[in-house]
């Protein structure tokens, strides 16, 4: 049975195939902001990333996000975490989102620009099921 046999045999029992409609085009625009824009090197200091996640597709998806930060920062006051997941639940189609973070330096943190990830994904059925995802860079400078 090849991939549109499978296709067709949905149309036939009424279910529309939302991951060749999801799959089309950029299914997220993404956007982010620090407040405040910087940290300090080799001391205590926190900075709050602000994101804002806005569904382009024609379909209500189920959405998460994965912020990731470099060795030297962290997702967390005791500088062990290094990743977070963030469940934003469903989004209707045109739905925007907020999502904040929070990134913390230390001692340890020297300066220099650092590049965190935020990688948006889109699910079915729940959220260990992945269909699609859209990766944005961004850039935190240490002074």
């Amino acid at each position: 049975m090849f991939l549109g046999d499978s296709v067709k045999i949905l149309d036939l029992f009424g279910k529309k195939d939302a991951a060749v409609e999801v799959g089309r085009s950029l299914p997220y625009q993404i956007a982010s902001e620090f407040i405040p824009f910087r940290l300090y090197a080799n001391r205590k200091s926190s900075s709050m990333l602000l994101m804002r996640l806005k569904n382009l597709t024609t379909e209500p998806v189920l959405s998460s996000m994965v912020i990731q930060v470099p060795k030297g920062l962290s997702l967390d006051e005791t500088g062990l975490s290094g990743a977070k997941e963030l469940r934003l639940g469903t989004l209707a189609p045109g739905e925007e989102k907020q999502a904040r973070a929070d990134i913390f330096g230390d001692s340890g943190t020297d300066k220099g620009e650092y590049t965190l990830s935020i990688t948006a994904f889109i699910h079915y059925r729940d959220y260990g099921h992945v269909l699609n995802a859209m990766k944005k860079k961004a850039v935190l400078e240490v002074v």
